[in-house]
């Protein structure tokens, strides 16, 4: 495994959500133009509210991939038995483009975890053609596995995590 695959194995995106794989296109998730997702920071839910910018590497403005944002410690870390709970599809992005290029098959939630830390993971797909991807039937209980299966993605091409967690209520003195 290459060394940008550590943290995913570590964080267990790469066991929770998807199996082993070898990233071969850039992707950058930016919320509120400055602040970049990097694999295991923590992000607070008020900066995470509205959708971010993902930039989409590859060589190839004709090939389209399919981006994923899930959260699999729905709805604690500790009992996930909503695991993964599914923020966002955007399917059909060029690829050299960005995320707005693509079409939104599942709209953005923003991450509101109740109890623990959250990971909230990107994972990006390349498509074997365009138009080919379906909306899931739920956002609970998604399987990006699964899914990925159902619509002929393959492996991942590239993925990316972030934590988040509930913020501390004001203390009362």
């Amino acid at each position: 495994m290459s060394r940008n695959m550590e943290p995913l194995i570590v964080g267990r995106v790469v066991g929770d959500i998807v199996d082993g794989f070898i990233p071969s296109v850039k992707m950058s998730v930016i919320y509120n133009s400055n602040k970049q997702v990097a694999n295991g920071h923590e992000l607070m839910p008020s900066v995470v509210t509205a959708k971010p910018r993902v930039d989409i590497g590859g060589e190839d403005l004709r090939a389209a991939y399919t981006l994923i944002m899930t959260d699999p410690d729905a709805p604690s870390p500790s009992d996930p038995y909503l695991r993964e709970h599914l923020h966002w599809i955007v399917a059909d992005i060029p690829g050299t483009t960005d995320a707005s290029f693509g079409k939104e098959i599942v709209s953005y939630e923003p991450p509101k975890p109740v109890i623990g830390i959250h990971r909230f993971a990107f994972i990006l797909f390349k498509q074997r053609g365009r138009e080919t991807v379906m909306p899931p039937a739920s956002r609970d209980y998604f399987n990006t596995r699964r899914f990925a299966e159902e619509n002929g993605l393959g492996s991942p091409v590239a993925a990316v995590y972030f934590n988040a967690q509930r913020p501390t209520a004001a203390r009362r003195r």
